[in-house]
């Protein structure tokens, strides 16, 4: 008896389904679409690097990279340096969507390394900004004195010009023997 009804509860259930009309321009032109969601930023030109250096940023261990007289361009910080939680962050100081995520390249010195990068809240700004232990071979692009590449989509190339400032940050943070010297002593007064 269950049985019996079973099969008829079914074959009603398909039969009513076989009644719905096939679907027409009418009914899309009914139907109610949600707004699409704005889409990610403009993508930003890759910035003119002629000129740019790296320079001792106000605490230790962190290094900013721009044009002298221009907004920063990138930024690196050690943390920890010379112990097993030694890591390195890195900025990409270019505008970033709220809660947007993304890959860093760093190409140059015969490496390449990525970098999962986040849209983070510094200041009243929200930048591009990872971070990986000193020891992780993504950071292998910035052990030599040769040009490097940093790309974030949408937030254009930078060329890092040739130099060892970002070479010595990374084998200090690693624990070797300090390189970099404190800002007071990096900068000299302007005559």
């Amino acid at each position: 008896m269950k049985h019996a009804l079973l099969i008829s509860g079914l074959a009603l259930a398909g039969a009513l389904a076989g009644c719905k009309p096939p679907p027409t321009d009418a009914a899309v032109a009914r139907a109610t679409l949600a707004p699409s969601a704005a889409g990610p930023s403009t993508p930003l030109p890759s910035p003119d690097t002629a000129g740019a250096v790296w320079a001792a940023g106000a605490q230790p261990l962190r290094l900013v990279y721009g044009v002298p007289g221009q907004p920063v361009l990138l930024a690196l910080e050690c943390r920890n340096a010379g112990s097993a939680e030694a890591a390195l962050t890195i900025t990409r100081h270019a505008p970033a969507d709220s809660g947007a995520g993304a890959l860093l390249a760093l190409i140059g010195n015969g490496a390449i390394g990525r970098i999962e990068v986040d849209a983070t809240t510094i200041g009243e700004r929200i930048l591009w900004q990872g971070e990986r232990l000193a020891g992780d071979k993504a950071w292998e692009p910035l052990a030599g004195p040769r040009e490097i590449t940093v790309t974030v989509p949408g937030a254009g190339l930078v060329r890092i010009n040739p130099g060892a400032m970002a070479s010595e940050l990374l084998s200090e943070c690693r624990g070797a023997a300090p390189m970099i010297q404190p800002p007071e002593a990096v900068l000299s007064p302007v005559p």
